[in-house]
């Protein structure tokens, strides 16, 4: 037998109750029982929350990887380009199809070797900003960036 209880709820609650309980094979009683079921299972709900919070704090780690990734890839690529710039001399007049034949040649060996970094899973780059920041991790009372920066501005 199940115990008998009397609580006291507010008029508006109890109308919208009794409209509920109007409907075929529910009653009052049920009602109340499975609201209540529901609201002491709520611990059920932080156990997924819990879950949830791992995934979303798992994903901000992966988003800031990327993103550092990214700055890196971006820093590289202008340290590069500012370099190739600035110590590549002009192309004499009558040497300009030469030079582009043997740029098409390199660009062409590079693309394979890109291509083929990718299907082997070496990656160079990557590599190389593991081993900097393991590096850089190893000196006390610097972050590990601050120490980038300052190698940076030393180049």
């Amino acid at each position: 037998m199940k115990p008998r209880i009397q609580p006291y709820i507010s008029p508006e609650i109890h109308h919208r109750l009794q409209a509920m309980a109007k409907r075929p094979g529910l009653s009052e009683s049920a009602i109340v029982d499975r609201a209540l079921a529901a609201w002491f299972s709520g611990e059920d709900g932080n156990q997924r929350e819990t879950a949830i919070n791992r995934r979303l704090d798992r994903l901000t780690r992966q988003f800031g990887r990327i993103e550092r990734d990214n700055l890196v890839l971006a820093e590289t690529l202008a340290t590069f380009v500012h370099y190739f710039l600035t110590v590549t001399p002009p192309v004499p007049a009558n040497q300009v199809e030469a030079a582009r034949a043997k740029g098409d040649m390199r660009f062409d060996l590079f693309v394979r070797q890109v291509a083929e970094a990718l299907r082997s899973g070496q990656r160079i780059l990557q590599n190389a900003v593991e081993d900097v920041t393991e590096e850089a991790s190893g000196f006390d009372g610097e972050s590990a960036s601050e120490r980038l920066g300052e190698v940076r501005a030393d180049a």
